[in-house]
């Protein structure tokens, strides 16, 4: 079984709020736009770290994350990208490679806006954490934690951290 802290969109900022979740889980996976790499210092102090840049990261985090990390944990396939779109609108880069080699779950941020979708479709689980940030439009803080256990998705929790 594995705990996993899913966030994205921190815009350089992270708190102690974030870190106490940081601590509680086994992997932290931020999606993207990351922004000052102290940041991911920070989370790497506590707990591993997988993460993708962002489209407002920079050249030093685009050297140390890929635009796409796909990686199979607890037997459970996963694809995180920064901006990927969601079931029936995936970004136009994601959708031929999609149908093709479906992940069980599919992870995206940029948008801001927190999302738990059943793709119907592709048979996949689609995941946006919404923003832990305090900069963009959203008005509430938000990330996702949920434990992965022998190829099953359990304990699924929308974490809010108060308005931005």
């Amino acid at each position: 079984m594995k705990k996993i802290l899913l966030l994205s969109d921190t815009h350089s900022f992270i708190d102690n709020q974030i870190l106490k979740f940081v601590r509680q889980a086994d992997e932290v996976w931020h999606a993207g736009d990351i922004g000052d790499l102290g940041v991911i210092d920070k989370i790497n102090e506590i707990k591993p770290l997988r993460a993708v840049y962002g489209n407002i990261d920079n050249a030093n985090a685009r050297m140390l994350f890929p635009l796409d990390e796909k990686f199979s944990i607890e037997n459970v396939s996963v694809w995180m990208t920064h901006i990927g779109g969601y079931p029936n609108n995936y970004n136009q880069r994601i959708r031929k490679e999609i149908q093709k080699n479906r992940p069980k779950i599919f992870i995206s941020g940029h948008s801001h806006i927190l999302k738990v979708q059943y793709d119907q479709k592709l048979q996949l689980l689609h995941l946006n954490p919404g923003a832990a940030g305090k900069y963009g439009f959203h008005k509430i803080r938000t990330m996702l934690r949920f434990e992965l256990v022998n190829g099953e998705i359990k304990n699924l929790e929308i974490i809010e951290l108060g308005i931005r």
